[in-house]
């Protein structure tokens, strides 16, 4: 029987969660009270917020603050570890989602802190395991992994076309058509509500579908198709441009060692 109830609630930093999610569920919009680390060991989850969502292959983590409405959708048979923060212990931990490579190190110390079950800051070393994982998380380089949606309903439209059909090659009039405005202010939206002009973030959208199907063990040249590149050699050379690998070294190695061209991106 767990000891939860022989302690006071107030000293615990860290909860944890283990979890399988079968291929194609959905959680649904929720929120947390406290910060969340969702570390995904095998399958691929997507985590949609109102503002964006972000693609989570194994070996990798989504960091989800305290209060944020959220969905995860799985994709393959999912296998997650999820750590609880207390808000008062990650003030200095992004107040925004991020995705961040999985290292040795803090693969092993969620897995310790998953077998403590909670973590209890009265508890000497136990107060110093949470720390060591905040402090291993806020050492961590975020990977490019998110794409900002636009808030404005006329650019969401067209966003959500783009999503649904990453292969398309139409050109930014065609999606506009039936939008509510004209393709110059559908870029200018895109600009101003994305950081990313309509071009860069097709490119962006089109990525993180890649990434998924990468993960998922789909080939590059089926991928390179499947998310509307001519050939594979352009799928790569895009590839690489952004993070500074090729599509299947970055599968084979869980890209914990990225080298981000983040003003490509």
């Amino acid at each position: 029987m767990s000891n939860i109830r022989h302690i006071d609630e107030h000293e615990i930093v860290v909860r944890s969660l283990g979890l399988g999610l079968p291929s194609g569920s959905v959680t649904g919009g929720h929120c947390h009270p406290w910060a969340q680390l969702i570390y995904a060991t095998s399958g691929v989850l997507t985590v949609s917020t109102p503002s964006g969502l972000w693609v989570v292959p194994s070996r990798r983590a989504v960091w989800m603050p305290p209060g944020l409405t959220h969905d995860v959708e799985a994709t393959g048979e999912v296998s997650m570890q999820t750590l609880y923060f207390r808000p008062d212990t990650i003030s200095h931990l992004p107040q925004a989602c991020r995705v961040m490579p999985v290292s040795p190190l803090l693969r092993e110390l969620v897995l310790e802190a998953r077998r403590h079950g909670f973590l209890i800051e009265s508890d000497a070393a136990q107060g110093r395991l949470a720390a060591v994982i905040v402090d291993q998380m806020a050492s961590m380089r975020e990977a490019p992994l998110d794409l900002r949606m636009p808030a404005d309903p006329r650019a969401r439209r067209v966003a959500d076309r783009i999503r649904a059909d990453p292969a398309s090659t139409v050109p930014l009039r065609a999606f506009a058509q039936g939008s509510g405005a004209s393709p110059r202010t559908i870029e200018r939206l895109f600009e101003r509500e994305t950081g990313h002009t309509f071009g860069r973030w097709r490119q962006r959208a089109r990525l993180l579908e890649a990434l998924r199907l990468l993960a998922l063990g789909e080939s590059v040249t089926s991928v390179s198709f499947s998310v509307g590149y001519d050939s594979p050699s352009a799928f790569i050379a895009m590839f690489k441009s952004v993070l500074g690998t090729t599509p299947r070294r970055w599968a084979s190695s869980g890209a914990t060692d990225m080298t981000v061209a983040a003003h490509r991106a």
